[in-house]
């Protein structure tokens, strides 16, 4: 099958998002993004949403998954799904070239892999967290994920209501058309001395430049402590330190260890992907060169 999407994956801090929006810019391509943070609104600095990466010669490459959706929302891999379906088909009927670029390696297998979503599975986990929810809670969760209420009376009832939202967000993906997917994967690898120093060195500048406000925010505008512990990493420990839980040292420590971690996880999953025979072609850092070069010679064949 000939190849219909090219993917730019790679750790965290090895500049995968500029070297993506380079490509697309070079081949006629628009980005879609494979990132479960960058979905939310005003979470900007935290997720490394460097929307001046996508500016390429003084004009925007155009982007996708990006800022969809708020920060008390749910998003979840069966809506990324359908998002980047979605995204996938506009951009392809405009005779462009989708590029998916990120790191977050569940979402990119899913779709490498072709997840089939359809199926509903009522795990206890998920039920549980639902649970804890109030009826007005999980109403105007259900309405946002916007299946067919056939019959309203179930609104009124916990147990059906939680129901109702684990058949939606497990298997709706029918309302967009699903394409199968054969890509071309290029990886960005650097040493693993180099991406801790560079982890390092990006947490210092965005922490003397503006995320602890950003966090601040986001608690004004009434995201919880609970809620910012399930985003993780930034603002996860951001909130720690904001409630007194950690001091600044101790917070940058252990937020610094954190990613570092994140970052070799990223990578466990990108071995994942080669074991089960996926073909990723790695390039040394974000190389333009080098990664237009493989693209020429085998996207195109």
């Amino acid at each position: 099958m000939q190849n219909n999407l090219i993917t730019i994956l790679g750790p965290t801090a090895v500049g995968k998002t500029f070297l993506g929006a380079s490509l697309a810019n070079y081949f006629g391509g628009e980005i879609i993004s494979a990132d479960s943070r960058q979905v939310y609104r005003g979470m900007d600095i935290g997720t490394g949403k460097d929307l001046d990466d996508y500016i390429i010669d003084g004009k925007t490459v155009p982007y996708h998954l990006i800022d969809v959706i708020e920060p008390d929302d749910e998003f979840n891999l069966f809506l990324f799904n359908k998002q980047f379906y979605q995204a996938y088909n506009e951009i392809t009927s405009r005779k462009k070239i989708p590029f998916l670029v990120g790191g977050t390696g569940l979402y990119l297998h899913s779709i490498l892999k072709g997840y089939n979503l359809n199926k509903v599975e009522f795990d206890d986990k998920r039920f549980s967290e639902l649970n804890n929810l109030t009826i007005e809670q999980l109403t105007s969760i259900l309405k946002k994920l916007n299946p067919p209420l056939h019959n309203t009376t179930d609104m009124l009832i916990k147990d059906r209501i939680i129901r109702a939202i684990i058949i939606a967000e497990s298997g709706n993906n029918n309302e967009v058309e699903k394409k199968k997917i054969s890509s071309l994967i290029i990886g960005v690898k650097l040493e693993r001395e180099e991406i801790k120093k560079r982890i390092t060195a990006r947490l210092k500048h965005r922490l003397e430049n503006g995320m602890i406000e950003e966090v601040k925010r986001l608690i004004d505008e009434g995201i919880s402590f609970e809620r910012l512990d399930l985003f993780g990493l930034e603002y996860k420990f951001l909130g720690k330190y904001l409630k007194g839980e950690l001091n600044y040292n101790d917070m940058f420590q252990k937020l610094n260890s954190a990613i570092h971690s994140f970052a070799k996880r990223q990578m466990t999953w990108f071995r994942k992907i080669e074991r089960e025979g996926i073909k990723i072609n790695w390039i040394d850092g974000p190389d333009f060169e080098a990664a237009k070069q493989i693209i020429s010679q085998n996207y195109f064949s």
